[in-house]
């Protein structure tokens, strides 16, 4: 990875970090449940009030004229209708969403499923202001909704589990045994197939909907950082190195080799070993990538 997009990627995990240790304690816990029960509302309501389902779907037109409920509710709706298929389907992503839930852990999670709800709320407002802007008026400003939903936001948890766990095997249709990665592979034709056959306001809504993907996994260009195997090795290693670490004598546990900063002098430090340096030689993130090494011969 150029050291560019390596300082970029340090950036934002030192933020994400940051945001973890501040508002962790708020983050919604058993998300893959409360999302499996707003489907259930969803599937109530289009049994038995169809036409209430309109009034909460995502249309830019409506909430800039007051119905501003819309911004939420849209994930009520849920993404096809009930049958047996789509049971065991939603089985199945509560399964990984509680997977990658407990890998993650809630914060990062809630992180990962909100940022694909955002982003699919301003895609939604990105081609409202197109089809402004184009004189598209009538119809397609007020149809938008219908490209819209939690579809591509549950193949983004899809996709996050085949690329964090790409060896699990499971039995597709209950018959035959596949890997997570090649069941990726074929997800990702899909999605591909699909972006192809759509009009451009399908297009918008796949790539707004996927957008966390991208951010959290392509731009790393290292998938390995985040399987469940790092996740447990890091977590250990920086739990040995507290019990061993002896506290200095104003308590700090971190120290720059470079400027001497602590987590005393600034909380949202963050600190790092150097693997390049001969010894235990630890970094603030303002010289994690600019220090000199220090070699021993």
């Amino acid at each position: 990875m150029p050291w560019c997009l390596s300082l970029a990627w340090g950036s934002y995990m030192n933020f994400l970090n940051n945001l973890e240790r501040k508002y962790g304690r708020y983050a919604v816990r058993n998300l893959p449940a409360v999302m499996i029960g707003l489907y259930v509302a969803g599937y109530i309501l289009q049994t038995f009030s169809p036409s209430v389902l309109a009034f909460l779907r995502l249309e830019p037109y409506y909430i800039l004229h007051g119905q501003i409920w819309r911004i939420i509710t849209w994930v009520i709706i849920p993404p096809s209708s009930l049958d047996i298929f789509t049971i065991i389907m939603l089985m199945f992503y509560f399964s990984i969403g509680q997977s990658l839930e407990r890998t993650w852990g809630a914060f990062r999670f809630n992180v990962y499923i909100f940022t694909g709800i955002i982003f699919t709320v301003i895609g939604a407002f990105v081609l409202y202001a197109v089809y402004a802007l184009l004189g598209m008026y009538s119809y397609n400003m007020v149809m938008i909704g219908y490209y819209f939903s939690t579809y591509y936001i549950n193949m983004s948890i899809f996709l996050a589990f085949a690329l964090s766990y790409p060896d699990m095997q499971v039995m597709l249709y209950f018959i035959i045994p596949v890997k997570m990665k090649w069941m990726g592979v074929l997800y990702g034709i899909l999605i591909g197939y699909s972006f192809i056959r759509s009009a451009w306001p399908g297009r918008v809504a796949i790539i707004a909907s996927l957008l966390n993907f991208i951010i959290f996994f392509i731009s790393t260009r290292n998938p390995g950082r985040i399987s469940p195997q790092q996740i447990r090795r890091r977590t250990a290693f920086h739990q040995s190195v507290r019990s061993a670490r002896p506290a200095s004598n104003n308590g700090a546990r971190h120290k720059c080799a470079v400027c001497g900063r602590t987590e005393l002098d600034d909380p949202s430090l963050e600190f790092r070993y150097c693997s390049k340096c001969d010894g235990a030689y630890e970094y603030c993130n303002d010289h994690l990538f600019t220090h000199q090494h220090i070699k021993k011969n």
